[in-house]
């Protein structure tokens, strides 16, 4: 798809999405955007706000230089604000914010202070808005993700296992938990579209074992797919050893180690998916610069271990990984949610 400009039924898809957000006609909303964002998510975004009746404002700030070694993508902590008293004022201040800066607002370090003045935050993941056509709003994936992170947050024991090896220990004590299903209608709550996640941000030194990326896996800050096994040995939440035969190891490993950043190899936030919306196969379909992934992240029964900064356990970095896995089975002190990839009947 190398459309130019964007198409009304996309507009109506993120009307549709707004709505859900319970957007009202006349409401103060806060289009953020940066030098890096995409124009065509902007401008459907732009759009989709006026058509629903909205006061939209635009706050457009420049992308920051990238000081390397390596490039970033996908985040989720996007540096676009800088710490920038006026624009911070401004997100603030509304209502209804919808953010479409390149690496989204979730983990910045501005969304506390962002939130403090009580806006809905809509972080409108990096995907082309081609895409939002295949991620119809079900109302019902709200209450089947408040299901998963109450349980959850009701144990004390993650185990993660596959046939390809993956036997993954995550002690709860002093975990964060959260989920997402793409939209948010309380003050001073974010959400990020799509959703689908149930996440835990688990305390320091709490996560052991070992994890392996099995061929067809993803490595999302990448963009690929896996094609050679992965082997990660974790102790007290640091990765310490990266195995593997082929290219994909060896890549994985210089890029975490150009950071010089310990905290790079540390779990982030671990998790499985539950969006039946959101397909494995569409990373296949489209070119890098097109394409966030959070879809991937979101895909029904798949498991999400990441890693870099985690605020729970109080290490920040630019370092991160995303690496959705199929497969997988989870356990939550014993009892499975997912099985072999497949969600448990009451989580679908």
């Amino acid at each position: 798809m190398n459309t130019p400009a964007t198409e009304w039924r996309w507009v109506q898809r993120y009307a549709e999405q707004f709505a859900a957000c319970d957007l009202q006609a006349g409401e103060a909303a806060v289009l953020l955007s940066e030098a890096a964002s995409s124009p065509l998510i902007t401008e459907t975004a732009r759009l989709a706000l006026e058509s629903m009746g909205a006061a939209v404002a635009e706050v457009r700030m420049p992308t920051p230089a990238n000081p390397g070694p390596v490039p970033i993508r996908s985040t989720g902590a996007s540096v676009a604000l800088a710490g920038h008293r006026a624009a911070i004022a401004a997100l603030s201040a509304a209502d209804f914010v919808v953010d479409c800066t390149a690496e989204g607002l979730l983990h910045a370090p501005e969304l506390g202070e962002i939130l403090s003045g009580g806006p809905r935050v809509l972080m409108i993941s990096a995907e082309h808005p081609e895409n939002a056509e295949r991620w119809p709003h079900d109302p019902a994936l709200a209450d089947r993700v408040a299901h998963g992170v109450a349980l959850l947050r009701s144990a004390g024991e993650m185990a993660i296992t596959s046939a390809a090896g993956t036997d993954l220990r995550v002690d709860l004590a002093g975990a964060v938990t959260a989920g997402s299903h793409g939209w948010c209608t309380d003050p001073g709550t974010i959400a990020h579209w799509p959703g689908g996640l149930v996440l835990a941000f688990p305390a320091a030194q709490t996560v052991n074992g070992t994890l392996v990326l099995a061929p067809g896996d993803v490595n999302l800050t990448f963009k690929e797919y896996i094609r050679d096994p992965v082997s990660l040995r974790i102790v007290e939440d640091y990765i310490v050893s990266i195995d593997g035969e082929g290219h994909d190891a060896a890549l994985m490993e210089s890029y975490m180690a150009s950071f010089a950043e310990p905290e790079a190899y540390a779990v982030s936030h671990v998790g499985w998916g539950m969006n039946p919306g959101a397909r494995w196969e569409a990373l296949a379909m489209w070119d890098k610069a097109d394409l966030n992934g959070t879809e991937l992240r979101a895909f029904a029964g798949n498991v999400v271990y990441s890693t870099g900064a985690n605020e729970t356990a109080g290490r920040f970095c630019r370092g991160h990984f995303d690496l959705p896995m199929r497969n997988c089975t989870v356990t939550l002190d014993g009892e499975a949610v997912v099985e072999k990839g497949r969600l448990r009947a009451d989580l679908r």
